[in-house]
């Protein structure tokens, strides 16, 4: 399949994803916030302010170009994404919290991703630039995430069975599209894609650390369970990266190769990174009294 092909799918292929979101997801996940009201305010106040503000300093500090620079406050202005419950679950953190911070955090995100978007395209290329998601583009933003993740609740809530059955090779088909978006950004790029990873790998690693942190530390500060800061630190930590890839990526939305290289990196280094804090957290409450008793 040639990359202009690849690249008219997009808008299918995230659809498509984020039906199989809706599919895993019931009204009782959405319910279930007053359950953990301290750790879903912790978490969603880390998520939407805390991290876009360290994406800008990192950005800021390491002087990344204008395209880099957007193409990282959309990955910190995405949302959590399956990845965050999986290892969740191998860490033993609380998986329904997980589920229900990624359902929430779906929703928030796409009122505040394109804000931040456009007020990084703004900030680094100026206003006057063309690129940035304008009214039109947040309307396709909207039907292309929220009402497939609609649509896949609802085929949950009256088809469970068929749903059940569906899980798992929408899971298999978001591998294999977000592996088609990563082969289109690099042959797009070309040789330049290694200049650009040594400028950006640094950024990407410590805003993927950053992120983590935070997301376990304060809970725990705020006097947050065990299970549930390591549920906060892998929402937080991991993003939907085959979510910003497409937005970066897709003709009809930025529609610029650069943008998309970030969440490119971060979707190969988050899978080394995650794995390594979730061994580091572990050995660490196997050892110590808590912090807060929860």
């Amino acid at each position: 399949m040639s990359d202009g092909a690849v690249l008219l799918l997009f808008p299918i292929t995230v659809a498509v994803i984020m039906l199989g979101l809706g599919l895993t997801l019931t009204p009782g996940d959405f319910r279930r916030v007053v359950r953990y009201p301290r750790a879903m305010v912790v978490c969603l106040v880390c998520q939407m302010l805390v991290l876009p503000a360290i994406c800008l300093a990192l950005v800021l500090v390491f002087g990344l170009r204008p395209e880099l620079a957007i193409g990282m406050m959309l990955l910190a202005a995405s949302p959590g994404g399956s990845t965050a419950s999986l290892y969740s679950h191998l860490f033993k953190g609380d998986l329904a919290l997980n589920i229900s911070l990624t359902a929430v955090n779906s929703v928030l995100a796409m009122f505040t991703l394109p804000v931040i978007v456009n007020l990084s395209v703004a900030g680094f290329l100026g206003s006057d630039s063309s690129i940035g998601l304008q009214f039109d583009k947040v309307v396709q933003l909207f039907a292309t995430v929220l009402v497939p993740i609609t649509v896949g609740m609802v085929l949950r809530a009256r088809f469970t069975a068929a749903a059940l059955r569906l899980e798992r090779p929408v899971k298999v088909l978001s591998v294999v599209v977000l592996v088609m978006m990563i082969v289109s950004v690099i042959s797009g790029l070309g040789e330049d894609v290694f200049a650009i990873l040594g400028e950006i790998i640094v950024v990407v690693v410590l805003f993927n650390l950053f992120g983590m942190v935070i997301g376990y530390f304060a809970p725990r500060l705020l006097g947050v369970g065990q299970r549930e800061s390591i549920s906060s630190a892998f929402e937080i930590g991991l993003h939907n990266a085959t979510l910003s890839i497409a937005i970066g990526m897709s003709p009809t939305l930025l529609g610029n190769t650069e943008m998309a290289m970030p969440s490119v990196t971060y979707g190969f280094v988050m899978f080394f990174t995650a794995a390594l804090f979730g061994v580091v957290v572990a050995k660490r409450a196997a050892r110590s009294v808590p912090l807060v008793q929860g």
